[in-house]
């Protein structure tokens, strides 16, 4: 399981994070949500260990992850930033061949060939095997970019906002593959996401700050209620249940009907 511990980041007199403590159930796909400006990003960036936080811990495994190096740390975590960017001109398998840096250092193995073939089996991605990634649509370069981060086999995936820009199909798509890499390799999926509605159908969990605190987290169906989404969006939510899930309605208020 991961987790923090008490974590705060402050920039100058600024909290962004407040002693925010709150676990990561294993093998599950955790969903981070809340307005702009909550915390979200900052809580992954300090969990990837991109970002070093101003007091507290990120533990894996019950251990801190500050005192595990950071080697042996990126074969068991693996993060996907918001907008990762390569200047060089790569094709989508040389891409996805990065995420087996930290197994082989760049020198690949049949292990590692193995595990790129995989990934962009996984994803359905063998067409653009050869294309350029900046021949590619912003959807097609997302998935890319998702099977270079599933290559890395690590138990954790830190995915920070990966529906960003995307249209529906392509995020459909995309949260469907991390919704299997949960329920078919066991792997545990956190994402920072703002749609409300792919968070509450494809995620096991909920985690919502505010404000740089943690407002609630447990079990997706559970704690996305009409209360709660009210008081953390500051809008006015119908939240409807069927057959085919969870809709969450923030386009028009009660009052604009009446």
């Amino acid at each position: 399981m991961m987790g923090v511990h008490h974590l705060s980041k402050h920039y100058g007199g600024k909290a962004v994070l407040s002693d925010v403590s709150v676990a990561f159930p294993a093998q599950r796909v955790t969903s981070l949500i809340g307005p702009n400006g909550a915390g979200k990003s900052t809580l992954l960036m300090a969990m990837a260990r991109l970002l070093e936080p101003s007091s507290g811990t990120v533990q894996w495994q019950a251990r801190d992850a500050s005192r595990i190096p950071m080697a042996e740390y990126a074969r068991h975590v693996a993060t996907l930033r918001q907008s990762p960017g390569f200047n060089m001109r790569l094709t989508v398998e040389e891409l996805v061949a990065f995420g087996r840096f930290p197994h082989s250092r760049g020198a690949l193995t049949v292990r590692d060939r193995q595990a790129i073939d995989e990934a962009i089996a996984f994803l359905s991605l063998e067409p653009l095997r050869h294309a350029f990634i900046d021949e590619i649509s912003g959807g097609q370069r997302q998935m890319a970019f998702l099977a270079m981060t599933i290559a890395q086999q690590t138990d954790v995936l830190l995915l920070d906002e990966p529906l960003n820009n995307l249209d529906m199909k392509h995020a459909v798509q995309i949260m469907r593959a991390l919704r299997r890499l949960c329920d078919e390799q066991g792997r545990t999926v956190v994402l920072v996401i703002h749609d409300i509605n792919f968070a509450v159908n494809y995620s096991d969990h909920i985690v919502a700050l505010q404000n740089g605190a943690l407002c609630f987290s447990g079990p997706a169906q559970d704690v996305v209620t009409e209360a709660r989404m009210a008081a953390l969006y500051g809008l006015d939510f119908e939240i409807t249940r069927t057959a085919r899930g969870c809709f969450c309605n923030y386009f028009t208020s009660r009052e604009d009907l009446s």
